[in-house]
């Protein structure tokens, strides 16, 4: 038996323990950039990391729903399934989805606990005053404008989550500091 030198192996490391961190909250509350912001610290520390950013996944995994509440229940499900299936096998699958219906996250969190895969909540609290006026897609003054209808948190509800594993007010923070909290969390937990 030959051993080999342990600089000629590959030395690629990746932690492998994997996790769901669903970040919801209100559009323009910040969730995909702490997600994004996140990602990249913990690419650096050897994670394998995939957003599943909700823009992309209506666009290639859920074409064809709309925003009805049935639409929106099975756009979270089939996102949770893939972000299920991600953390199984040892990926951070960060989350940046509104996901605005208690139960439809409630069903995510349990399919992760009856496969015993990592899960956390983190609500991106940021009031819909502070959301409307970074508006990043337009979104607020469109339906401000009467040019769109079923806006979460305007016109159509969005039910805050009521103990999620950490909440973060983006508004007092840097996108850096909201990271830095989540992966603390991460962290006392043994996932990062």
């Amino acid at each position: 038996m030959t051993v080999l030198p342990t600089n000629s192996i590959n030395q690629e490391s990746h932690v492998t323990t994997g996790a769901t961190v669903w970040l919801t909250g209100l559009p323009s509350a910040g969730k995909t950039t702490i997600a994004h912001e996140l990602a990249g610290r913990l690419r650096a520390e050897g994670h394998r990391v995939e957003v599943l950013d909700g823009d992309e996944i209506r666009e290639f995994l859920s074409a064809g729903l709309g925003f009805s509440r049935e639409d929106r229940h099975t756009n979270v499900q089939r996102i949770g399934f893939v972000a299920e299936l991600l953390a199984r096998n040892g990926v951070k699958a960060l989350v940046p989805v509104i996901a605005p219906y208690a139960d439809s996250r409630d069903a995510v969190r349990k399919r992760h606990e009856e496969n015993g895969t990592a899960y956390v909540e983190v609500h991106v609290a940021t009031p819909v005053e502070v959301c409307s006026e970074r508006d990043v897609k337009g979104l607020y003054a469109r339906q401000a404008a009467g040019e769109l209808t079923g806006l979460t948190g305007v016109d159509d509800p969005y039910e805050e989550p009521e103990a999620p594993e950490l909440r973060i007010e983006s508004q007092h923070q840097t996108v850096q500091e909201s990271a830095a909290s989540v992966h603390a969390l991460l962290s006392e937990r043994g996932l990062a």
